[in-house]
């Protein structure tokens, strides 16, 4: 089993591009006993959403003011 440090980084990765089927196998079985690294998923996750909301309605706005 990866280490929190080294799921932690491919949870990373994972907002980015696509992980190898490998990769997203051993990080959902780490998830699944880890609790922290869960949260710390679910936190990147949502971090990730509320920050592209932002933007999306930040570039809404400046457009209409055009």
């Amino acid at each position: 089993m990866r280490s929190c440090r080294a799921v932690s980084v491919l949870v990373s990765q994972g907002l980015d591009k696509k992980l190898s089927l490998r990769e997203r196998c051993s990080v959902w079985l780490h998830v699944m006993m880890c609790t922290r690294c869960r949260n710390f998923q679910t936190q990147s996750q949502f971090i990730r959403k509320a920050a592209r909301r932002y933007t999306d309605d930040l570039q809404s706005r400046l457009g209409k003011k055009s």
